[in-house]
């Protein structure tokens, strides 16, 4: 089963051929277009720019990625959200016609769920039951996997996810977007004991997070600096900042751990997981708490926003589940995992 995956959740333009072989996905052929030039002077996603560079670049990521139509597909799969309504719809759309077309089985995927399985884009297979953290630009999640394409939901951010919080004190320092990746560099300069900042929601039987009061905190030191921040004490407050989340998502990890020893598997997934610090920081944790526990982190190039790991997901509701009726499908910015 080869199946034509499309990603369009937000302002990535995706598409992928992925097949399954010994029960593990294999990637035939990968496309990402990035907008990120595009909504950079905007200091963020602008929806509507989002949806109309969509509609121009997806039927070249599709070209591209089926190589003008020498590579062929048994399956449609689409992320129908979470997302940006109408960049959902555009890829929606497009798998819709596809599949009708081509009179071919239709997978509509959750975006979380893609995410869940880049962690099975990987040299080594995840055991189930797993906890999947879920670090993301719009969710900071904690999921137990109890078998494929069956969920829990343990804790999820009540306010900004890990990754708006990143934007968020990127811009308090004056580093534009986005965020993730510039404070990570400013920060591989400076002191991450340098400022003491809070954790959100400390109890240790609480698996929710929430990110407000380390942003408040963040701004309420920056004001206190100087007009023209020295470039060392931004080094500081940047690296500070960045172990506080690292921090705050390993206590909340741990928490769950101890709440379902039955998990084999940590798996850190999302656009966040590309973070060195987390990783790292993650993986000691974890190991920490129970050396043989696998701890699998997607490969950075399947973190950020990609159609392989919707292809992965789908190849596994070819496996355990069943298509779905395209004609009763419709983008859902708030699809529930």
């Amino acid at each position: 089963m080869k199946i034509l995956a499309i990603e369009t959740s937000c302002d990535e333009t995706a598409a992928a051929i992925v097949e399954e072989k010994n029960g593990v996905p294999v990637i035939i052929s990968n496309v990402v277009s990035s907008q990120m030039k595009a909504h950079t002077g905007f200091g963020g996603v602008v929806p509507n720019l989002a949806a109309r560079l969509h509609t121009e670049n997806l039927p070249i990521v599709l070209e591209e990625v089926t190589q003008k139509q020498k590579l062929k597909f048994d399956a449609v799969a689409v992320t129908a959200g979470p997302g940006l309504v109408g960049c959902l719809l555009v890829g929606v759309a497009a798998a819709k016609t596809i599949a009708m077309a081509g009179d071919l089985p239709f997978y509509a995927i959750n975006h979380l769920e893609g995410h869940t399985y880049s962690a099975w884009l990987n040299d080594e297979v995840p055991e189930l039951p797993a906890l999947v953290v879920i670090v993301s630009g719009k969710h900071t999640d904690l999921v137990l996997m109890t078998r494929h394409l069956r969920y829990q939901h343990l804790g999820r951010t009540r306010d900004d996810a890990a990754g708006e919080a990143f934007d968020k004190v990127a811009r308090l320092l004056g580093l534009g977007y986005p965020g993730g990746p510039a404070i990570s560099e400013l920060a591989k300069h400076g002191d991450p004991k340098a400022f003491k900042f809070p954790i959100g929601l400390p109890e240790k039987t609480n698996l929710e997070f929430s990110f407000s009061g380390l942003k408040a905190a963040v701004a309420y030191h920056v004001v206190q600096q100087p007009a023209h921040i020295p470039e060392h004490i931004k080094a500081d407050i940047a690296a500070s900042f960045e172990q506080t989340v690292a921090d705050t998502i390993c206590r909340k990890t741990v928490a769950a751990l101890d709440q379902h020893p039955e998990v084999k598997t940590v798996c850190l997934v999302g656009g966040v997981a590309a973070n060195n610090r987390l990783r790292s920081e993650l993986e000691k944790a974890v190991h920490l708490h129970q050396p043989s526990r696998q701890f699998i982190v997607a490969p950075k190039q399947f973190c950020t926003d990609n159609a392989a790991m919707v292809g992965a997901a789908a190849l596994f509701h070819h496996r355990f589940g069943q298509p779905d009726d395209w004609k009763n499908v419709e983008a859902d910015p708030n699809l529930g995992l």
